[in-house]
């Protein structure tokens, strides 16, 4: 059994173009909110919790709404096509507005536009990958955001958004939104999402045939049993943990890296995002020898040590140091991210992919509600050494909550490393 890297990474165009619009919000809008209109850090911390408050309502609605719906083109692309336009023209205009009133307004748009196909996009690698194959499949989408991240990142240093005290960013927000509809246009062009769910459907019904004789026998809508729900609930507590943590730096270190380290924030995270590229692949396959919930252990691990050596940090430490230490955080990073999205879709049965999926950004929006708000008004109060110990603690606290997962793991395998990265056929 072999995932297919064509397809994958096709379809990862999706991912692309979700993750270049985040890594432009995360960095560019704290900038806004501080440099343009003068806000204090708890109430930016507020702004930028928004677009979870907006996520945690309506991303389990367009997971299950796109999981009833049938076109010819598919049941995610429609979803992905629409949202992407609509949040790429709205981030435009949003570069030249110079009132708060309007600028809030046009957020708001935007981030409804991102709300309405990103628990779609998302789903469609399962729906297009057999699930002993889903940890190397999410690898693929998380490397191709993080490419898509960095492009944006790239752009920053291009356009001169480390700048101090700069208030306009227009150019730059044009460029992001030209980057989001080049990859939609590939996405477009390029997958065939009916074709490709219908076939990875087929395979997975293989498998739960083979199943049969051992286990449970396969229901396309099972309830889950008393362990497999405390093992959910487990799992999703501590994607909530690690993002309280995680986004508390992201929606921030623009700010802290400007204000706190006078260094351009632009070239740690390309650091930390090129550690993560590197290792989303050998991720993946180790995760199919070792099993995703040791793997996931393993990146909570290194995500906290991180945050906590981070903590010593301060304006004229050595450059290499934060790079190292960033380096580790992306690593951790993608360990985890490319585990435990599959572990939460492995206790869904193929018509339950999208809400399943619901839940997991549920979680992450959920988590991610809070911390800026949160990290806001400790900052505040308290200072910014708080910054990187507040996400140390949090880290540490999923590694607790996930220690207890017993489901969601998929079978280690046992072929080569060799055919576990080569890619099928494509018909």
């Amino acid at each position: 059994m072999k995932l297919n890297y064509k397809r994958t990474i096709l379809v990862g165009f999706a991912f692309f173009l979700i993750s270049a619009f985040w890594q432009a919000y995360d960095t560019i809008v704290p900038l806004i909110l501080t440099n343009k209109f003068n806000m204090e850090q708890d109430i930016s911390g507020f702004i930028m919790s928004l677009d979870n408050i907006f996520a945690v309502v309506l991303l389990p609605i367009f997971g299950t709404l796109s999981d009833k719906t049938r076109t010819r083109f598919g049941k995610r692309t429609p979803y992905i096509t629409l949202g992407c336009i609509f949040a790429s023209a709205f981030l435009i205009v949003l570069g030249y507005t110079g009132s708060l009133a309007w600028f809030i307004v046009l957020l708001l748009a935007c981030l409804l536009s991102m709300a309405t196909f990103r628990s779609p996009a998302v789903a469609l690698m399962p729906d297009v990958t057999v699930k002993p194959l889903r940890s190397k499949g999410n690898a693929i989408i998380n490397l191709m955001g993080t490419a898509g991240g960095m492009l944006v990142l790239g752009l920053g240093i291009v356009f001169k958004t480390n700048t101090a005290g700069k208030t306009d960013f227009s150019a730059y927000l044009i460029s992001v939104s030209v980057v989001m509809v080049a990859a939609l246009v590939v996405f477009l062009f390029t997958v065939k999402e009916p074709l490709w769910s219908s076939e990875a459907e087929a395979e997975n019904a293989k498998l739960d045939e083979e199943k049969k004789a051992e286990e449970i026998p396969a229901e396309p809508f099972r309830k889950l049993s008393r362990g497999e729900i405390t093992s959910l609930i487990l799992i999703l507590a501590s994607v909530a943990l690690w993002y309280i943590g995680y986004n508390a730096v992201t929606s921030k270190y623009s700010v802290y890296a400007t204000e706190v380290l006078k260094v351009p924030y632009t070239v740690t995270l390309l650091v930390a995002q090129g550690a993560a590229i590197i290792s989303y692949i050998p991720v993946g396959i180790v995760a199919s020898k070792i099993g995703r919930k040791k793997t996931i252990l393993a990146g909570v691990t290194m995500l906290t040590v991180a945050f906590a050596a981070a903590s010593f940090i301060k304006e004229g430490t050595a450059p290499i140091v934060m790079y190292i230490l960033f380096c580790l955080a992306g690593i951790g990073w993608a360990t985890i991210n490319v585990n435990s999205f599959p572990m939460v879709v492995e206790l869904a049965k193929g018509g339950d992919v999208g809400k399943y999926t619901g839940f997991y950004y549920t979680a992450s929006m959920a988590a991610q509600i809070v911390t800026p708000t949160l990290s806001g008004i400790l900052v505040k109060h308290m200072g910014w050494w708080i910054f990187f110990p507040y996400a140390a603690v949090f880290a540490g606290l999923a590694f607790v909550t996930m220690f207890f997962v017993k489901h969601g793991d998929a079978k280690p395998e046992t072929q080569g490393a060799l055919e576990a990265l080569a890619g099928a056929d494509d018909d």
